[in-house]
């Protein structure tokens, strides 16, 4: 490729895109944090409706230092009023964000899944172009590859919501109003053991996002989530 050309620039990210990965980014970080304040309480998940000391836990937690807590310090109280008010955040910012991507038809354009998107075949291929470190189409750079588009609609319209019903259902109030979903998660120890579960998921998500975005050129990445432009890699 002749070195004086200079790589295409295309239009990657929408703005409602843009301004809700960075706003769900502080939303999710302060929740992970705040949660992980909250599980030192009591670090042990239960299945069914009640879950104490004495009762049987399907799962022991270890206790998180404080370097990853919010607050730093032990303070049960202040890691659940972080927890509230950042869950509103994450809530709202996830269903205003599907609401514009629906009507501006985000959803429709980018995550519709193709006959390739469910073939073994082709998804094992881009498994090894992944592995390659070949993360886009030449032919059609901006277009998500197989599995972003799994990985994202997996997240956006299961864990999310998970998240965040299996989190309404642990409100007492919530339980007032709608106590009918304490019912479908099975009693509140159920939802929390989900909750989680999904927060570890999540988080697990977020971890291999990063290391994708280095691994395709991190500078690249972030430019296109700030303001949209991302230039397309020479091959």
């Amino acid at each position: 490729m002749d070195p004086s050309v200079s790589d295409p620039v295309i239009r990657r990210h929408r703005l409602a895109t843009r301004l809700w990965h960075w706003v769900n980014a502080v939303a999710v970080f302060v929740l992970l944090g705040s949660g992980l304040g909250i599980s030192n309480a009591h670090p042990r998940l239960y299945w069914g409706r009640y879950g104490a000391n004495f009762d049987h836990a399907w799962a022991q937690l270890p206790r998180f230092p404080a370097w990853i807590t919010i607050p730093a310090s032990y303070n049960l109280a202040i890691s659940r009023r972080w927890h509230l008010l950042f869950a509103l955040v994450f809530a709202f910012g996830l269903l205003g964000y599907m609401i514009v991507s629906l009507l501006n038809r985000h959803f429709a354009t980018r995550l519709r899944l193709r006959r390739a998107d469910v073939s073994p075949t082709h998804l094992a291929q881009d498994v090894r172009d992944h592995w390659n470190f070949r993360f886009h189409d030449a032919n059609d750079p901006g277009a998500y590859n197989s599995l972003q588009k799994w990985s994202y609609i997996l997240t956006i319209f299961v864990a999310l919501p998970a998240m965040i019903l299996t989190g309404l259902a642990l409100s007492p109030g919530m339980n007032a109003a709608w106590p009918w979903l304490l019912e479908v998660f099975g009693g509140r120890q159920s939802a929390r053991s989900i909750h989680f579960v999904t927060a570890a998921l999540i988080g697990g998500f977020i971890v291999i996002h990063i290391a994708l975005v280095i691994l395709a050129g991190a500078g690249n990445e972030l430019r296109s989530m700030l303001s949209g432009k991302w230039k397309v890699p020479r091959s």
